[in-house]
């Protein structure tokens, strides 16, 4: 269909070139159409850009809201992240183009929608009435879902996916660093983070019962990162 030859044109030469610096003569010859018939199906720069940009922003409000009426706090929590990082992945080349142009992300009513739904997702991450340090680190990790899929948008977008959780498993269960003297348990300053051999089969033992990670992790007092690792669950 010629609307959507339109919208992949755009979005390619928006990413390569910038949204400011692409004109509508240059979408309609790379789609191989007069300017008049591309006016034909679209009326503006501005409305390509809004087509573009709509699908991914309708998503991510969807997956936040979706995140949000789950029944428990870390439900939640990995709902809204899981999402996050989903939406980003479907939608990177139209992430790349407004990278790209950086201004488009500061213009009303894109600039807007991105911040409101960025907000929840801090908030839904941090979770209900949490303190300064556990909002502070809800931003670290909301801030590094994205970066990530942009970065390395040229390789398995599932092995990226893994990836990118890991991580904010690990930044989320990683205790703060000791403001005070002592020696430091495990290499975080906290919990320890190696278990022996018998304690990974007895750990797998647990999981293969029905025990979560936070279960395993407080028997043999480690982080949830540590079973994550060493169960790769």
């Amino acid at each position: 269909m010629t609307p959507q030859r339109i919208l992949e044109a755009a979005r390619a030469l928006f990413a390569a070139r910038g949204y400011r610096s692409t004109s509508m003569q240059s979408i309609a010859d790379q789609v191989g159409i007069t300017k008049a018939a591309l006016y034909y199906h679209f009326d503006s720069k501005e409305e390509i850009l809004r087509q573009l940009t709509v699908p991914l922003l309708d998503e991510l409000e969807e997956v936040l809201a979706g995140a949000e009426s789950c029944d428990s706090a870390e439900e939640v929590r990995w709902r809204a992240i899981e999402g996050y990082v989903d939406v980003h992945l479907r939608h990177r080349h139209t992430l790349t183009m407004l990278v790209k142009d950086m201004t488009l992300l500061v213009q009303a009513p894109i600039a807007d929608r991105f911040r409101s739904a960025i907000a929840l997702a801090n908030e839904l991450v941090a979770g209900p009435g949490r303190g300064l340090e556990e909002r502070v680190r809800a931003c670290q990790v909301v801030a590094g879902l994205a970066d990530p899929v942009l970065l390395f948008r040229d390789e398995p977008a599932e092995r990226v996916r893994t990836l990118i959780l890991d991580g904010a498993r690990a930044l989320l269960d990683a205790p703060p660093v000791p403001r005070t003297g002592g020696r430091a348990r495990g290499r975080n300053g906290g919990r320890r983070a190696i278990l022996t051999e018998d304690q990974i089969a007895q750990a797998r033992s647990l999981h293969a019962e029905g025990h979560v990670a936070e279960e395993i992790a407080a028997r043999f007092h480690v982080s949830r990162a540590t079973i994550y690792r060493h169960l790769k669950i």
